[in-house]
């Protein structure tokens, strides 16, 4: 019996054609009551970039990514616990984190964030990626 529910599977050979790569991952996986979302980027789900060099639209498709994803996997943006973001140049940090707190208004997750040399493709400029929870009750949500 999983473990574990796997939302969204893909192979990589099918979203990094330019690359050889052939491995079978997901986008987000729900393990008891908590939800890991893999890191989401500035491409939507049919593998479309939105945003090409612009750092705050990348942020803002990747967290349209992942509202759907935790809504897939049963949780909410509300049920965020930790964020960890990667920027590739220091100057993206206000455009991205503006983007991702007005998404995250009142929700108070810790958060991790990282300037990289590259994502795994050269046009992403960021990239997040979160752990959430499903709450056994609403009362306990605070």
């Amino acid at each position: 019996m999983p473990t574990h529910t796997r939302i969204r599977m893909f192979n990589t050979q099918e979203t990094y054609p330019n690359q050889s790569l052939d491995n079978d991952l997901c986008q987000a996986v729900r393990a008891g009551n908590t939800v890991y979302v893999r890191g989401q980027v500035g491409t939507d789900f049919e593998g479309r970039l939105v945003g090409l060099g612009d750092p705050r639209a990348q942020a803002e498709q990747a967290m349209k990514n992942v509202k759907q994803l935790l809504e897939e996997a049963g949780s909410e943006l509300g049920h965020i616990v930790k964020t960890t973001t990667y920027i590739t140049d220091p100057r993206f940090r206000e455009p991205v984190y503006r983007e991702v707190g007005s998404w995250l208004k009142g929700v108070f997750p810790i958060s991790t964030g990282l300037v990289v040399a590259g994502l795994a493709q050269p046009e992403w400029l960021m990239e997040i990626d979160v752990i959430a929870v499903i709450p056994d009750d609403e009362e306990g949500n605070s």
